[in-house]
């Protein structure tokens, strides 16, 4: 979400195919001061080439386009990295696949200029909540390097390399390095490793501890994924992605925890 500094005015695109609506939105955003129109497109593609090249606060975004649709746009820019969007439709019917894509807010065309306010002022109570949240991180960063720097380090145990697992009679260690993803099972997890599958006694949440978090990230509530085993990752709806692995398997990644799988490797 961008942040805004208090001086500065909201940066706006406006993206409609259709010209009359376009000159509705900027019209509308002449009669707001702290808002300047950094551009208007008229489809989808030159929306995400705007987005990226001009990187606006806020975009007024059609829902219908020919082409590449609303929805197409913020899946192509990535709604992790998208500015708030407010989505203008002529169908009520979208307004909530619009929510469930972090829209800042909707518009119903056609809108008059107190609903048009309330979804300019929604999104600027978003960017400042934004602002100030980031300079909490600041504050909280600051407090972290300052402990770090006169605090020893803790001692951290070495990560578990391998599973106890039951095999009829007996134990047998099942090596880590072979598991493929992990998942809940009640009070109990099954840990699949190419085609065998192995059940365990413990909580999703008691085995992460013991694992490398470079090796096995949560991608949702109850699921872990070895990430050497992840050979793509595509975007679904709402934000959640899909990710597949060596062997076709497709598992869903949650928008709660995407961050974890998608962080660059080190």
């Amino acid at each position: 979400m961008p942040t805004l500094e208090p001086d500065r005015k909201i940066r706006a695109l406006i993206v409609d195919d259709e010209p009359l609506a376009r000159d509705c939105v900027r019209l509308a955003l002449g009669r707001v001061a702290d808002v300047e129109v950094v551009g208007e497109c008229g489809d989808g593609r030159s929306a995400v080439s705007a987005i990226r090249q001009r990187s606006p606060d806020l975009v007024f975004l059609d829902v219908q386009m020919p082409g590449l649709d609303g929805f197409g746009v913020v899946e192509a820019i990535g709604p992790a990295r998208m500015p708030l969007v407010v989505f203008v439709t002529a169908y009520d019917a979208h307004a909530i696949r619009a929510f469930q894509l972090h829209a800042t807010d909707y518009l119903l065309k056609p809108f008059d200029d107190a609903r048009f306010g309330e979804a300019v002022a929604h999104a600027r109570r978003q960017m400042r909540e934004a602002r100030e949240s980031a300079m909490g991180r600041r504050l909280a960063a600051l407090l972290e390097d300052v402990r770090s720097a006169t605090e020893p380090p803790p001692s951290r145990q070495p990560y578990a390399t391998r599973v106890l697992v039951r095999q009829g009679e007996r134990l047998e260690f099942l090596p880590l390095n072979t598991v493929d993803w992990i998942e809940t099972a009640g009070n109990y997890v099954r840990l699949h490793a190419g085609p065998r599958t192995e059940v365990v006694r413990t909580t999703l949440a008691g085995l992460l501890e013991q694992l490398d978090p470079a090796v096995f990230v949560r991608i949702h509530r109850s699921v872990v994924v070895n990430v050497t085993r992840v050979r793509a990752v595509h975007p679904w709806y709402g934000g959640d992605y899909t990710a597949t692995l060596t062997d076709g398997r497709e598992l869903r990644v949650s928008r709660h925890y995407r961050e974890a799988l998608l962080r660059p490797v080190s």
